[in-house]
């Protein structure tokens, strides 16, 4: 079965590419870094006495770090394939959980942190039972898990915020700093690197390009496609579950909401980042390209007075261009043969 949930790269061809076509490539894949380089500069002349000030950049970077993870998650089944709807649910569920158990039931934070990672990890595998081993679609089985997981957490809470968290939680969250920046920012570099690593550089990573691409293919190579499958939503729960983490101690308490929020931006900046870097295909440097990128423009203009409904225009925009742009360029290398 080919992979319909989102671009496709072509096999590469070992023949000599010309100039044009390689001058070509590298503007794809530069287009977003250079288009979010002209928005910190203009935005740095339009509002010189707040936009380009080093709080201004240090708040961006560690305001965007549950995102970064979030929407980390969210590429690693879309490689293979498969859409994880569930997410943001996971990450509000880990971060409820954390929280209940802590400031609740007081808990030692040690385990109230494993057991929000433990059900993020559970969480991936119903997902993987229903949508790998009973073959219904991914769509639907996560649409319905992540309503499910949002009724679970809306039950745990009482539809309150939770709060009284160990203070070391946004400690090392939120307010131990290197250079400069909050520790939040650097967790999610180091998840983005580990991400780059395992897709690019081993076998793994490659198997699960294989299987997006096409699992019959797949199956015929030797791949255990089931595998594959279920391990990418496994490790998007629980990688998910650590953004729960990581927003917990960004606020210091757990709302049963504020994680649905990111679901859309997260969709729009997995299939923005899957425009650049690497072109066509979904990449852990491109998702934290484009998650900057969006969030650049949308602080740059609420600084100018823009209200808050623009980042709803600038997410759902993104992502519409996004997958009309990688479905332009899927077309336009299939007819040339690229």
């Amino acid at each position: 079965m080919a992979n319909t949930a989102g671009p496709t790269e072509p096999p590469t061809l070992d023949v000599a590419v010309p100039p044009r076509k390689r001058s070509r490539a590298w503007l794809e894949a530069l287009a977003l870094p250079i288009a979010w380089l002209v928005i910190i500069v203009l935005f740095s002349a339009l509002a010189p006495q707040t936009f380009p000030t080093w709080t201004n950049v240090s708040s961006l970077l560690a305001s965007q770090a549950v995102l970064v993870v979030i929407t980390l998650a969210l590429i690693i089944p879309l490689t293979t394939g498969d859409f994880d709807l569930s997410v943001a649910a996971v990450a509000g569920l880990s971060a409820v959980v954390a929280a209940q158990l802590n400031a609740v039931m007081h808990y030692p934070l040690w385990i109230s942190l494993v057991a929000a990672l433990v059900v993020g990890l559970l969480v991936g595998l119903v997902n993987a039972l229903f949508i790998v081993v009973f073959g219904v679609e991914s769509l639907i089985i996560t649409l319905g898990m992540g309503t499910f997981i949002t009724g679970i957490t809306l039950w745990i809470t009482d539809s309150r915020v939770i709060t009284g968290v160990e203070k070391v939680v946004t400690d090392w969250v939120i307010t131990k700093r290197m250079l400069g920046i909050p520790m939040s920012f650097w967790y999610a570099l180091v998840l983005t690197a580990i991400v780059w690593y395992v897709f690019t550089y081993t076998p793994l990573g490659q198997r699960m390009l294989v299987v997006g691409r096409n699992r019959d293919v797949a199956r015929l190579a030797g791949i255990r496609v089931s595998l594959v499958r279920a391990g990418a939503l496994v490790a998007a729960s629980l990688m998910a579950a650590l953004a729960g983490l990581l927003l917990l101690g960004t606020t210091g308490s757990a709302s049963p909401s504020t994680a649905l929020d990111y679901l859309l931006p997260a969709f729009a900046a997995a299939f923005l980042g899957s425009t650049t870097i690497k072109p066509g295909r979904f990449n852990a440097w491109g998702t934290l390209i484009a998650v900057y990128f969006l969030v650049t423009g949308i602080t740059g203009l609420q600084l100018l007075g823009a209200k808050s409904f623009v980042q709803y225009l600038f997410y759902g925009g993104a992502l519409i261009l996004a997958v009309t742009f990688s479905q332009f360029v899927k077309r336009s290398r299939a007819k040339s043969g690229a």
